[in-house]
Parts: structure tokens; C-alpha cells; sequence
């Protein structure tokens, strides 16, 4: 059995690259892979606790967010797709079209 800080060094490593990979690209389709790296990383850390305390309020928050993260990529890629259509483009710097 592992120990907890493990489990919490894992959880770090995927935070900070989720948090430079929204931060640093322009990409949206990075950007959005970025931020399921931040919720894993979420995850861990609750599935983690969880196991420390024996207690399973921290898994049934880490199943809602991963219903969560699948319905933002589905929505997500459903409005990259719709723009890429109308810009041929998926920057997210040119991402003005509801700009009025």
C-alpha cells in the first residue's frame, strides 16, 4: 500500500500540467485536453482521501466529475467542431464569432 503523499505528488504533476497547458496554448483542443488533466488530477486527490479516511463521499464526488469532464468534451468538441466548420481554424485567439 502506498503511502498518501504518493497519490498527492501524482495529483500535483497533473495539475501543473493541465495548469501550463491552458495557460501556454492556443490550441482549444489542447486547452480542453489541459483541463481533463486538471480534473483527473481532481480526482486522484479525492479517491486518495477517500481511501485515507475510509470513507466513500470522496469517491462518489470523483464519479460525478468524471460524468461531468465526459458531458464538457462532448459539448466541447460539438462546439469546436460547429466553429472549425465556419473558420477552419480551432485558436483560440480567433475564437470571436459571438463578439458582436
Amino acid at each position: 500500500m502506498l503511502p498518501i503523499g504518493h497519490y498527492l505528488f501524482l495529483s500535483m504533476a497533473l495539475f501543473l500540467l493541465g495548469v501550463i497547458g491552458v495557460i501556454t496554448r492556443r490550441n482549444v483542443i489542447v486547452v480542453l485536453m489541459s483541463i481533463e488533466l486538471i480534473l483527473n488530477a481532481v480526482n486522484i486527490n479525492l479517491v486518495a482521501f477517500s481511501r485515507l479516511y475510509g470513507d466513500v463521499a470522496g469517491q462518489v464526488f470523483a464519479l460525478f466529475i468524471i460524468a461531468d469532464a465526459a458531458a464538457e468534451a462532448a459539448v466541447g468538441l460539438g462546439i469546436i467542431i460547429a466553429f472549425f466548420r465556419n473558420r477552419e481554424t480551432v485558436l483560440a485567439d480567433e475564437m470571436d464569432l459571438l463578439k458582436w
